[in-house]
């Protein structure tokens, strides 16, 4: 059916119900969205872009195939009113895109169906971090969010595949604190064997400074990444750790559909958080869609289709059109691949990369 017949049609029953309730099969809402801005990266982390896959010869999408800044913000509004009230702009390294703070300065001004103004949020290997986090604040950029697997320079050129030096990430962390984008959160993508001995370095280095520290366990993200059981260090290992050294208590989450348990020092050190998607599945609370960086709808980080929404806006489609689609995508919603992730490693399918949806 072409899009002018669509425009002129009456949208269909599942559109219809799907906007009424903007909720999935298992009476999960959409909250959050993820926008991922380019499939590009700077560094080539195993479990995300290896060197082999992602090498100088890799099919990178062309700028064309890019949703441009206009497309986006006409996307997320439509997000908006269906729901959506947080936006986080992932990768690829999402400071590659050219003019990343106009992005964030047209999302900011956005607001929710409640008159609030939309949460505003990025993740970043820091990389360019130093340079850009005044114009991000500047722009309207509330919260920001880094990747950083390891405090010696030996342990994150093994886990990066790349020779920048961690002094780098470290002083884009501590420029985005200067310019006030607090608290500032630390992933730390935890691999058994290749950078679990820096749990306590970074526990000890991160404490009483404000930032958030959260560990991620090891996942299965797309196909590239040769992920195993045995190489997942469970949360309740890496918080066992870091109590015989510091004791810890389990903090009261943030909002229902939180996806990091959040942990304090008993001291008052701070804070910081596991992320258990592997060993303590949170499925049932998951409220985020994905936007890939041409314009497909996804409902989970191991979704292997999504809904094109690119083709459709660039060929006319109605709002009423668009929202339909966004819509009845979520109200099919039936992921829960974390939940059955030991049922689905016996018969493998193919999932669409990390780096291509956002992390």
């Amino acid at each position: 059916m072409s899009v002018e017949t669509l425009n002129r049609a009456e949208p269909l029953k599942l559109q219809q119900d799907a906007l009424q309730q903007v909720i999935d099969s298992r009476l999960r809402p959409l909250r959050d969205l993820r926008i991922s801005v380019t499939d590009r990266c700077n560094l080539r982390c195993t479990y995300c872009m290896p060197k082999a896959v992602f090498d100088k010869d890799h099919p990178y999408l062309p700028r064309s195939a890019l949703l441009s800044f206009e497309e986006i913000e006409h996307l997320a509004s439509l997000f908006i009113e269906l729901g959506v009230q947080k936006i986080r702009l992932t990768g690829g390294e999402p400071l590659l895109r050219h003019g990343i703070e106009k992005i964030v300065e047209i999302l900011a001004k956005l607001q929710t169906t409640a008159g609030q103004p939309v949460e505003i949020a990025l993740t970043t290997n820091a990389v360019l971090l130093s340079q850009k986090a005044q114009s991000l604040k500047d722009a309207g950029l509330r919260r920001i969010t880094v990747s950083l697997d390891g405090l010696s320079d030996e342990t994150f050129s093994r886990m990066s595949d790349s020779n920048v030096p961690v002094k780098t990430v470290l002083d884009g962390i501590h420029a985005a604190q200067q310019v006030g984008l607090t608290p500032v959160k630390i992933n730390m993508v935890v691999k058994r064997g290749v950078n679990d001995h820096e749990i306590i370095p970074m526990a000890e280095h991160f404490r009483n400074t404000g930032i958030v520290l959260r560990f991620i366990e090891f996942m299965d993200v797309g196909c590239t990444n040769g992920w195993r059981m045995v190489d997942v260090v469970p949360a309740r290992e890496i918080l066992a750790q870091i109590n015989h050294h510091y004791p810890i208590c389990q903090s009261v989450a943030n909002y229902t559909s939180e996806v990091a348990e959040r942990w304090h020092y008993a001291d008052g050190g701070g804070e910081i958080g596991v992320i258990a998607s592997v060993t303590q599945a949170f499925c049932h609370s998951c409220t985020r869609a994905r936007l890939s960086t041409d314009g497909k709808l996804y409902s989970c980080l191991f979704a292997s289709s999504g809904t094109d929404l690119r083709e459709p806006l660039r060929s006319g489609a109605s709002d009423q059109i668009l929202t339909g689609l966004i819509a009845g995508h979520w109200a099919q919603r039936k992921d829960r691949y974390s939940e059955l992730r030991h049922a689905a490693t016996d018969k493998p399918t193919k999932k669409i990369e990390m780096s291509y949806i956002g992390g």
